[in-house]
């Protein structure tokens, strides 16, 4: 790969059976020549039984069905990658045969229907496709509904804006909206070096809290040690302490603790919890997890714990213990927003907020580089196997 090439940048790219055209922060506009027929490859999820490993395939489409009256129809620029959730699809009932792959996509308008008002033809814009959406992200032109997308600021490029709306909903749904994050209150980040704990770190920060993040690697902890606000001339690092826990001897609960004056944590987010002795559990992964005991123990009075585990199980000890904090435990599922549309006002509010603080580079994203179409395969199987540490973007 050429070591110049910024961020945002492609590797390469042949351009389509289209014409470029088109304005918007320089942007490369294709537009479709008036009754072309193409054919574009979609890459789609399989599993053939439940419980089965899926497998990732390229299938060839022909043509869109025609543009609905509150569609608009997009020619992807971006599109991030992110682990497909079998067992809440079959539990909402919607697994099926083939399973369209990438949700997170940024691209410009080519034609809207007769009753889109939000959009017009050349805006550039971001979104996520919700769950029970028929089109591919991975794909060079789909049609979306206009209620899922919001405008791109110009100055993001394309691989920031897809490969930050994710982490960026989760973030503000964590600390938001499970919890109020505010000035004064104290953060406590798991593997903050991760593509959605940098941008939770970087909220929290922005918020006027103090952050505290654990690492799980050298590598993580040089990395979030380096993490510094986007004013010019503040060398105060965003993490006030790094706990490494690489090495399995750092107690998280006795650190927190220590660096909180004994108070404890206002808000934790974890990446996942020890349900079990260090003797169940069997992954290298799992072994610098912590406790849920110890998350307990550092929560400080009327704290608010917000877990990504889905299965968690709560002892009536440890139910006694958080009802003697007066705290709280939320569970953090970000596709609530798309499982019903009752606030999609307040969905789209977040989104848009999430584009203003990329501008403003209040977030700066942990995103790989850029790949190109015929790589998205390998790509989505590591993500699928939890094996890619930073956020991986397909670029058209």
């Amino acid at each position: 790969m050429p070591s110049g090439r910024r961020r945002g940048q492609s590797r390469a790219r042949s351009e389509p059976l289209w014409a470029s055209g088109g304005a918007g922060s320089g942007a490369w506009c294709p537009r479709l020549p008036e009754g072309a027929e193409i054919t574009m490859k979609v890459l789609y999820c399989q599993q053939n039984s439940p419980g089965e490993e899926v497998t990732f395939v390229f299938q060839e489409r022909e043509n869109l069905p025609p543009t609905r009256d509150n569609d608009v129809k997009v020619q992807v620029r971006a599109c991030a990658l992110s682990r497909i959730d079998t067992e809440l699809l079959s539990e909402i009932k919607l697994e099926k045969e083939l399973l369209p792959v990438g949700r997170e996509i940024s691209g410009v308008v080519l034609e809207v229907g007769r009753k889109v008002t939000f959009f017009q033809p050349d805006d550039e814009v971001v979104g996520i496709l919700p769950l029970d959406c028929e089109e591919s992200g991975l794909c060079e032109v789909i049609l979306v509904h206009e209620h899922c997308l919001v405008r791109k600021p110009e100055k993001v490029c394309w691989v920031e804006a897809a490969g930050t709306v994710r982490d960026g909903v989760r973030a503000y749904t964590a600390l938001h909206y499970l919890s109020q994050v505010s000035p004064g209150k104290t953060v406590l980040v798991m593997d903050g070096a991760s593509p959605f704990g940098t941008i939770a770190i970087q909220l929290a920060q922005h918020r006027g809290a103090k952050v505290i993040s654990t690492a799980y690697s050298l590598e993580d902890k040089q990395y979030l040690e380096r993490l510094r606000p986007p004013v010019e001339g503040i060398r105060q690092p965003l993490v006030a302490r790094v706990i490494d826990v690489s090495n399995g001897k750092i107690d998280v609960a006795e650190s927190c603790l220590e660096e909180t004056g004994g108070l404890g944590v206002d808000i934790v987010l974890d990446a996942g919890v020890k349900l079990y002795s260090a003797d169940d559990e069997s992954t290298s992964k799992s072994q610098l997890l912590p406790h849920k005991h110890d998350i307990i123990t550092l929560l400080g009075i009327g704290g608010h714990w917000i877990t990504t585990e889905k299965h968690l199980q709560l002892d009536p000890p440890d139910s006694y213990s958080l009802f003697l904090k007066g705290a709280t435990v939320s569970f953090l599922n970000d596709e609530v927003w798309n499982l019903s549309n009752i606030q999609q006002g307040k969905y789209l509010s977040i989104l848009e907020d999430i584009m203003e603080k990329l501008s403003s580079s209040v977030f700066r994203p942990q995103l790989d580089e850029p790949i190109p179409l015929y790589e998205a395969k390998v790509s989505m199987e590591m993500v699928q196997k939890n094996q890619a540490r930073k956020r991986q973007v397909i670029q058209f």
